[in-house]
Order: structure tokens, then C-alpha cells, then sequence
């Protein structure tokens, strides 16, 4: 067999380089770069090939990152391994980086690599007590305009820990939707399609929107949220503003894309003519399979009145689940209130009293009810004190809390209760 050339790199290379490097995977599995950051590092840093009979039979590429270069490929064709190419291709890029001034070389590899010869070889020293750390950017620079146009932001992380009970919510949601698109990898492996668009119903005040929010925050992507009211003020009317908003959401790599209160533009259309509105329907019904084909995002669409959403919105594959957001239950009306109570005051203070006279209450009265409680206190304090200081005068205990519970109107009725269970049976999917 002939001796090998090494030479620069040229375009015509790509397809035969990638062979290479995909016959490297079949000792390391998980490489540290990916084939897009080898390619550019061969079209625009410091590289070399070898030739042999014609073909690429191995290469080298390094990043240059100021005085320091990194190794992004090493790779050579199964049968030309542990004859010294892989020293012969190192020394050809090192001579290119001495030429720039370039000093150190480092090469970051996966634990469980062992075909390590050639750079031992080649001088290369193994450093201890150093970890490997890395993390996907999810907004690059390319979306910055984009996302900014749209009005949406990454929002803090740790709001997904933060919702106080719901524990029944929290689980379903991340099996069903966190899980699946934080390991796309695996749940594909094992035919789990990763969802594209779910729709969150129930009663009002129930905390859809805060769990929309919360899974953006968990999966650390983009939160856009489309309000249709906005967008009426278009040259082609709603119907062109939602094709348009949803048209720049595909330049977008990551993005979790929330429409509260659907049934505004999604409601059971009538036989009784042509409207306006039945038009934004049928648009959005366009929108939502073309938006399905795009990984890297999910559509999250919120109902207080899911009965009223045109049927057609509701059929199997234009929304993987549809999953109920009810009232807390005495558990989980425990923890919510846990959260509102000043931490001075809690050990005093009977939670489970106040979860039992909060039935029906949902997370949004409970606040409600709690912040009624703080600040009649506060008044009492300051009323007491004659204007001296209140410190020593504020007080909150029990008794107070179930007094703003009681002047705290309920957001759900029996009827609401009623209806919730019933749409459960008929409608959700989960």
C-alpha cells in the first residue's frame, strides 16, 4: 500500500472527510465537536490532509482562540490507524500554527477515548484535576434581532422550582413535554417523538400561563408569547400578522412560543357564512403542522373555555397533549400558601386550617388572599403604634388569614368544578 501526502485542505475534501470522521465515531461514540465545527475549522483554521490512492485517508484541524489553539479533529481511516499518520498529520498543522506565533496546543477528548498514541507522541501532555464543561448557547447572535423584533426573552431559570404545589401538574408536564425535548437523543432512540404543540385548559387563574413560562425556564429556551390583540393592526389583518410572526419564528433556533386565550382566534366555526374570524382559524390551522416540522420548539396554547375551540383544532396531530390545569388540591393549597406566608411567621401560623377554608381557591386567590392579609396587617401595625415605630407592632397569625380568605371572592364556581371534570373525560389528552 502507498505512503500517504499530507496537503491543505480544499472543498472538494468534505464528503471523504466525513467518512473518516464517521469511522472514528466507532471508538468514540461521544465526540467533543460536532461534524458542523470540524467542517469550519477545516475551511477556517489551521488544518491538513492526508492523501492516499486519491482518497482522504485522514486529517487535522485547530481553532485558533488568541494565542491558543485548539485541536478540533484528529481522525483517520480504519486501515491506516497505528502507523504514525495521525503524528504525521499533528506535526503538519503544528508547523502552520508555529508560522502564526501560535504557542500552546490543547485537545479536550472524552473520557472514555483511548486512541491517545499520537499525541503522545507528539509531545502532548496529560493534565490533571481539569473538567470538561460545556452547554448549548440556546439564543445565538444570529436571533438576537429576531427574538427582540418578536418581543420575547429568556426569562430567569428556577421558575419551574418555584410553583408551590401542582405537584400532579408539575409531574404530567415534565414526563410528557420537559423530559422528551431535554433528551431528544434518548427519547428518540426509544420512539418517543419529542412534542411540537400541546394546549393547556381550566378554569381561570389556574396557573397556565405561570407553567408556560416555567417549562421556557426548565428548557432554557426562548420565550415568545403571541397576543393576538396586538397584531389586528396589520396591512392583511390578523390572519397575515399570525402567518407573519410565525414565518420569522422559524429563524429561530430554540423557541417556546405561547398564545393565551386561544379561543379569541381559534373558536367552532359556523355554517352561517364567512367571517373574518373564520379566517384567522383556518390560517392558524395552516400554521400549526408546518410549525410541528421544526424541531428545537414547542407551541403552548392556553384555554379557560377549551368546549368553545373550533373542533378541527382538537384532532390528533395538530396537538400531542391536552392537558387539564385544575384548582390545587389540599396539598398542594398548603404549599401555595407556604409560600406567601412571611418566614418570621410561619411556624405560628396553621397551614392546614388555611388549606381547608381555601377549598376551591386557586393559586391566584390564595396570592390574592395572602397579600389582603399583609397589608391589613400593615395598617393595623401603623394604626396601633400612634406613630411611633410598628416593628414591634406587626402581627400576622392565623386568624387574620382565614379574615382575608373569607373577603376574598372566589375565581371558580361548583359549575366551574363541574364543567373542568367533565372536559377531563371528554377532551384531554394526556
Amino acid at each position: 500500500m502507498s505512503q500517504w501526502t499530507i496537503r491543505d485542505f480544499r472543498l472538494e475534501d468534505s464528503d471523504q472527510l466525513v467518512e473518516v470522521w464517521q469511522e472514528s465515531l466507532a471508538d468514540q461514540p461521544n465526540p467533543v465537536y460536532g461534524l458542523a465545527e470540524i467542517l469550519d475549522s477545516c475551511s477556517n483554521g489551521v488544518s491538513a490532509v492526508a492523501v492516499a490512492e486519491g482518497r482522504v485517508i485522514g486529517a487535522a484541524a485547530c481553532q485558533v482562540q488568541e494565542d491558543r489553539a485548539w485541536v478540533v479533529l484528529l481522525a483517520q481511516a480504519a486501515g491506516w490507524r497505528n502507523r504514525g499518520l495521525g503524528s504525521a498529520l499533528l506535526a503538519a498543522v503544528e508547523a502552520k500554527l508555529a508560522r502564526e506565533g501560535i504557542k500552546k496546543i490543547s485537545a479536550l477528548l472524552p473520557a472514555s477515548e483511548t486512541r491517545v498514541t499520537a499525541l503522545r507522541n507528539s509531545g502532548y501532555q496529560v493534565e490533571g484535576d481539569l473538567h470538561y464543561f460545556e452547554k448549548t448557547l440556546p439564543i445565538q447572535p444570529k436571533d438576537l434581532d429576531t427574538l427582540t423584533h418578536l418581543g420575547g426573552r429568556r426569562l430567569p431559570r428556577g421558575l419551574w422550582d418555584s410553583l408551590a404545589g401542582m405537584h400532579y401538574e408539575k409531574d404530567l408536564i415534565d414526563q410528557r413535554l420537559i423530559l422528551p425535548l431535554s433528551r431528544t437523543e434518548l427519547a428518540e432512540s426509544l420512539g418517543v417523538r419529542p412534542p411540537r404543540s400541546v394546549i393547556l385548559f381550566g378554569p381561570p387563574g389556574t396557573g397556565k400561563t405561570t407553567f408556560a413560562k416555567s417549562i421556557a425556564s426548565r428548557l432554557d429556551w426562548p420565550f415568545i408569547e403571541v397576543f393576538p390583540s396586538r397584531l389586528e393592526s396589520h396591512p392583511e389583518g390578523l390572519a397575515g400578522a399570525l402567518r407573519q410572526v410565525f414565518s420569522e419564528i422559524r429563524e429561530l433556533d430554540h423557541a417556546v412560543v405561547f398564545i393565551d386565550e386561544v379561543e379569541e382566534i381559534a373558536s367552532a366555526r359556523t355554517g352561517s357564512g364567512y367571517s373574518p374570524l373564520q379566517g384567522v382559524t383556518n390560517e392558524l390551522l395552516k400554521i400549526i403542522p408546518a410549525f410541528r416540522e421544526q424541531e428545537g420548539r414547542i407551541l403552548i396554547c392556553a384555554t379557560n373555555f377549551i368546549r368553545s375551540l373550533d373542533k378541527a383544532f382538537l384532532r390528533h396531530g395538530r396537538f400531542d397533549y391536552v392537558i387539564p390545569i385544575g384548582p390545587p388540591d389540599h396539598g398542594a393549597r398548603r404549599s401555595i400558601w407556604n409560600r406567601y406566608i412571611p418566614e418570621e411567621f410561619s411556624e405560628s401560623i396553621d397551614l392546614e386550617a388555611l388549606a381547608e377554608a381555601s377549598e376551591r381557591f386557586s393559586p391566584a386567590d390564595i396570592e390574592f388572599a395572602a397579600r389582603r392579609a399583609s397589608q391589613q396587617a400593615l395598617e393595623r401595625a401603623v394604626e396601633d403604634s400612634r406613630g411611633e415605630s410598628a416593628v414591634d407592632d406587626a402581627k400576622l397569625d392565623t386568624a387574620a388569614y382565614r379574615q382575608a380568605i373569607g373577603q376574598t371572592r372566589v375565581t371558580i364556581t361548583g359549575a366551574m368544578i363541574e364543567e373542568f371534570a367533565e372536559d377531563i373525560d371528554t377532551i384531554a389528552r394526556v
